[in-house]
């Protein structure tokens, strides 16, 4: 009788891509329609306090001027072993890194009456920082109110759902 050779599972793709923080704060303020992921211009104590995970993007956005666009406001804090001569500013703006065709579709779409652009998330990926950036155009009072009321109605479901399935047990 010949065995035959064991297979090993399948591996879970690695997508290479480490989360370092997200703006959850734009999906509540924003409607995001269209995203784009850009590269990041940072100084070393930058990057390492990225490793660290010391990132606000809450208030931060991007704007365009002469020779780019660029991302004002974001917090990147100090890193802390660097000390006080090899550190950077924690709040400055920062050069995105994206094709020329990407930059043209992005002033386009931003020049458009209501539309801006918000950094979603920031994280490595193969080892570089990338910034995903999403065109965004600005909730009213009552959109808010909306989308907190799906998403309530959404967590109500799902709590009724898992109290059915305790209480039916399926191992009959």
């Amino acid at each position: 009788m010949s065995e035959k050779p064991k297979v090993p599972p399948p591996k879970k793709r690695d997508t290479g891509e480490k989360l370092i923080v997200a703006n959850k704060r734009a999906s509540f303020d924003f409607h995001l329609e269209k995203r784009f992921e850009a590269g990041i211009v940072l100084l070393g104590s930058e990057v390492k306090s990225c490793r660290q995970g010391g990132v606000q993007l809450v208030d931060a956005y991007a704007t365009f001027e002469r020779d780019g666009l660029y991302l004002q406001k974001a917090n990147i804090g100090e890193y802390k072993q660097a000390g006080p001569y090899q550190n950077h500013v924690p709040i400055r703006r920062r050069k995105l890194l994206l094709h020329k065709r990407e930059i043209a579709e992005l002033r386009e779409a931003s020049e458009r009456s209501g539309y801006t652009l918000i950094p979603v998330r920031l994280y490595f990926k193969a080892g570089k920082v990338k910034l995903e950036l999403a065109l965004a155009r600005g909730k009213t009072k009552g959109d808010k109110r909306v989308s907190a009321a799906e998403k309530d109605m959404k967590r109500n479901v799902q709590a009724a759902v898992r109290r059915e399935r305790k209480t039916h047990s399926f191992d009959d």
